[in-house]
């Protein structure tokens, strides 16, 4: 393990770890000075309260304590408050490195001081989930999750048989390998609560979709060449609690032409929760309690990878493969909205695997082949563009001052949040990123093809 730091100087400071003992009072002072007697108790349990309250809360300086699922607790690759660092390297603001061993393009999903991921063998015949110590770096499990006797065939060399990024939920881990399995793990030691390897799909390219969570149910898709269907599972058990087939015309009877790889995401419209389920060809919002459909809006695209984001209003979707589009939809529709509701849709340049941020009213998106962008939410016109070059899978995050996107090849961009976006920093580590990054307080947690990187800045700049 290379560069391993004290730790503790990141972690933030509390204001008061100890308070003054409470004072036993007499019957006398109660009787004959009660006002001042109940006074000094009243200031005393605010401090208690207080001490507590500030230990308990992270620093006012720090991002969020943690990063759940894939893109973060909101599934929009925010890190809201952090000051995560814009310089780095193999041995510059590395806190710890860790190898991890496999083939996996699943994002670092983080809680409680644990980092969980999925990794496979090359061939796919076993499949790991990996969890890592966020302070230390130190593996505190490998866990052999699924050993399949064979793989599906038609496998794309670019994707792994462990992209699904898994998502954290209370004291359990659930991991998910497409239709070779699903399981919920216990943190704590590992042990597997209950499995799921029964649900069809031949994903043809491999899997990819992830899971989220929402009250009771883990939610994820199955869009494949033969099988495409969104599914909710109760979390406790594994049991199937609804099933929702896509309804959805391909216009051909070519099964590549209805596979997709996107995670839904939650949004709330006039009170009502809606799962927002992109497929081939359509993207169809379901309720999330019962998998019945309340909308959709169709479009010629397919393989569809990208996670939408919202802004309250509008709904911003890419819609895949061959040519990516991005349209903005209104979310206020019933029914085919397809003729009513979309407000711009953009043509050139956007990205067909990394999903976009927006932040401060900014949507930014990179394109698979290095050119990021501004989108205009108002117009659908590109804004600002540059050519970065290389390759890109990773999601886009940010915070409120600063874009990061990382390539293939090892360079990570940082970028400031403006309408015309400056260069930070280009920086190189010596394998690249197929998985997003995850930001937590102030760190930035990276996973390259061979390694888990903490990043945390030496010395901050000043504000």
């Amino acid at each position: 393990m290379a560069a391993c730091r004290d730790y503790r100087r990141y972690l933030p400071t509390p204001r008061l770890l100890h308070s003054p003992p409470l004072p036993v009072p007499s019957t006398v002072s109660m009787t004959t000075n009660w006002k001042a007697a109940m006074g000094n108790y009243c200031w005393l349990l605010f401090i208690v309260l207080f001490a507590s309250s500030t230990i308990a809360m992270p620093s006012s300086a720090a991002g969020p304590a943690s990063w759940k699922q894939f893109r973060g607790d909101g599934g929009n690759g925010l890190a809201l408050g952090a000051q995560p660092p814009v310089h780095w390297s193999d041995t510059r603001n590395v806190t710890w490195k860790t190898p991890i061993h496999g083939r996996g393009w699943s994002s670092p999903v983080v809680a409680d001081g644990q980092i969980w991921m999925t990794t496979a063998t090359e061939d796919g015949l076993q499949q790991f989930a990996v969890c890592v110590d966020l302070q230390t770096g130190a593996i505190v499990h490998d866990l052999l999750v699924f050993t399949n006797a064979e793989v599906q065939p038609d496998f794309h060399i670019t994707n792994s048989y462990a992209s699904p990024t898994p998502v954290i939920d209370g004291d359990y881990v659930y991991v998910h390998f497409g239709a070779y399995g699903t399981a919920c793990l216990r943190r704590k030691d590992g042990s597997k609560v209950w499995e799921r390897r029964d649900l069809p799909c031949n994903h043809y390219r491999g899997p990819g979709s992830s899971p989220m969570i929402y009250g009771d149910l883990l939610i994820f898709h199955m869009d494949g060449y033969d099988h495409q269907y969104a599914i909710a599972l109760n979390k406790h058990t594994g049991e199937t609690v609804w099933k929702k087939n896509r309804e959805i015309d391909y216009g051909t009877d070519n099964g590549d032409f209805y596979k997709a790889f996107s995670t839904p995401i939650l949004i709330q419209v006039d009170g009502q929760d809606q799962l927002v389920s992109p497929a081939s060809k359509a993207c169809v919002v379901l309720n999330p309690r019962t998998g019945g459909e309340l909308w959709r809006v169709r479009y010629d695209e397919h393989s569809t990878t990208v996670r939408p984001v919202f802004d309250g209003v509008h709904l911003y979707l890419s819609t895949g493969f061959g040519k990516a589009k991005m349209i903005c939809v209104r979310v206020d529709g019933h029914g085919d909205v397809t003729d009513t509701h979309v407000k711009w849709v953009q043509h050139k340049s956007i990205g067909s695997k990394p999903s976009p941020v927006l932040v401060e009213g900014r949507l930014f998106d990179v394109t698979d082949d290095g050119i990021i962008e501004r989108i205009d939410t108002e117009t659908g016109h590109i804004a600002w563009r540059e050519r970065l070059g290389g390759k890109f899978s990773a999601s886009l995050v940010a915070t409120e001052k600063h874009l990061y996107a990382f390539d293939h090849d090892g360079a990570g961009y940082v970028f400031t949040v403006e309408d015309h976006p400056r260069l930070v920093a280009r920086n190189e580590l010596p394998h690249g990123c197929q998985a997003s990054p995850a930001i937590v307080g102030n760190s930035l947690i990276v996973r390259t093809i061979t390694n888990l990187y903490r990043f945390d800045d030496e010395d901050p700049q000043p504000e």
